[in-house]
């Protein structure tokens, strides 16, 4: 079993926009999130359950409003499912043990760096700097951060 996991307490202490999009499905509005801009090294890790999803050296300005990533720290983490809602068909990324919406998939990314760009809400998000990964359990993922 993972030691990640979705429980009651980290629910209740969600605020209100971060529920929307974790567990209805949101999407917050584009250029608002807190996460859009942070350029500093560290992980990014789901508000909901903890589990690291993207590090910071995969992070790049795709220009759409919402932070981007060019692939998740861990597959293990992200499952990516169909969804056909609003008139379109889109792979929805949801994490795999806390099971939050965090966004979705679109394949317009770096084609360097495997074409891909997860589309993420910053309200799913809890970044953790490099300076505070050890210290929060997170130490297996420094090779994943830069410099």
């Amino acid at each position: 079993m993972s030691k990640y996991t979705k429980s009651s307490d980290a629910i209740a202490a969600l605020t209100p926009e971060q529920y929307r999009i974790t567990q209805e499905n949101g999407t917050e509005r584009p250029w608002t999130g807190e996460l859009l801009e942070n350029t500093a090294p560290g992980i990014y890790v789901d508000v909901v359950s903890g589990e690291p999803l993207f590090a910071s050296a995969d992070k790049f300005d795709s220009g759409c409003g919402w932070p981007s990533f060019s692939k998740p720290i861990e597959a293990i983490n992200v499952s990516e499912l169909t969804d056909d809602t609003h008139g379109m068909v889109r792979t929805e990324v949801r994490s795999a043990h806390g099971d939050s919406h965090l966004g979705h998939v679109f394949p317009d990314g770096p084609v360097t760096q495997g074409g891909l760009r997860y589309c993420i809400n910053s309200a799913s998000l809890r970044f953790i700097h490099r300076d505070d990964m050890i210290a929060q359990g997170y130490e297996a993922y420094l090779a994943q951060v830069e410099g």
